[in-house]
């Protein structure tokens, strides 16, 4: 697949996450639990402005943050399943090197290899952290994956 790598400026939006470290081959169970960790704790406490599903990869540890975008910053942290807690965070701001991935979660790879290889290419340097948005689940991907929508970010120095 090709990618189109597009320069933009982020704000900070607002997040409910839960924070996790894992494994690259823990990703595909790590990150969908996660996500439904925070959406149930959303729905229990009634927070409207709940948006689309968020995972940030703040080192090459994979020290994440799994969460829901928010239309306002979460006042407080929520209680969630089991010892976990659902607290504020925000995206991170500033340059970044960003594509559409369009097809099954287990080949966002390549959108994340087609970012660093241009950003290499085109002297652009990582600031460290980088996220992927998922597209709101819709009922055509369960017969066809190919349309899956998958934004994927990379901040710039």
């Amino acid at each position: 697949m090709s990618y189109n790598i597009r320069l933009e400026h982020q704000t900070g939006s607002p997040l409910a996450i839960v924070r996790r470290r894992a494994q690259l081959a823990q990703l595909p169970k790590v990150v969908p639990e996660a996500c439904g960790i925070v959406w149930n704790a959303i729905r229990a406490n009634n927070i409207a402005g709940a948006g689309r599903h968020v995972a940030v990869y703040r080192d090459d540890v994979i020290n994440l943050e799994v969460g829901v975008e928010l239309d306002a910053p979460l006042a407080a942290p929520l209680a969630a399943a089991g010892n976990d807690q659902v607290v504020p965070a925000t995206l991170p701001s500033g340059k970044v090197a960003a594509t559409t991935h369009l097809g099954p979660y287990q080949n966002l790879g390549q959108a994340h290899t087609a970012i660093r290889q241009w950003c290499a290419a085109n002297g652009h340097t990582l600031a460290g952290s980088n996220w992927d948005i998922y597209g709101h689940w819709q009922d055509a991907w369960n017969s066809d994956p190919s349309k899956i929508i998958t934004d994927v970010y990379y901040l710039l120095v």
